[in-house]
């Protein structure tokens, strides 16, 4: 089946299986900057943008993106070269395999909620895993991205 959406602000058009996950379409059409985890919806490395909401594509059918938006880090360069400046600068990218996803989730924090609390910041990232670190880095990072969050 062809399912035609919005990818990184260019319209595509993907040949799927009716089953198919987006990060099995994402990554059998060269997109590989989006990575497979857990394959259980639980670690948040296969997140994308859908709508400009975090959505784990390791969970999400394919068809039903159909006329939506999906963006991921390839869509967001700028945002992204900023976000991981504050990850270097604090230590927060040991390995560097969970980044992707935890920047996309909070570049749509900042959008939703450009000045949250220190609870809003750890409850929006909850479902990011990093097996890496301590999380103390990262916050510092995400609280620097987000211009000195509360």
């Amino acid at each position: 089946m062809k399912v035609e959406f919005m990818l990184n602000n260019q319209e595509v058009i993907y040949e799927v299986d009716p089953g198919e996950v987006l990060l099995d379409s994402l990554r059998k059409n060269h997109l590989v900057s989006v990575k497979r985890g857990c394959d259980s919806s639980t670690c948040g490395v296969c997140t994308v943008l859908l709508n400009d909401k975090p959505v784990l594509s390791c969970s999400l059918l394919t068809a039903s993106i159909e006329g939506k938006h999906i963006t991921t880090v390839d869509g967001l360069q700028k945002e992204i070269e900023e976000i991981a400046h504050y990850f270097g600068e604090e230590g927060a990218d040991q390995c560097g395999f969970c980044n992707s996803g935890l920047a996309l989730t909070i570049y749509a924090l900042k959008k939703e909620n450009p000045n949250p609390t220190d609870d809003e910041i750890k409850h929006y990232v909850v479902g990011n895993l990093c097996r890496c670190s301590g999380y103390q880095a990262q916050f510092l990072a995400i609280k620097r991205y987000l211009g000195g969050a509360k």
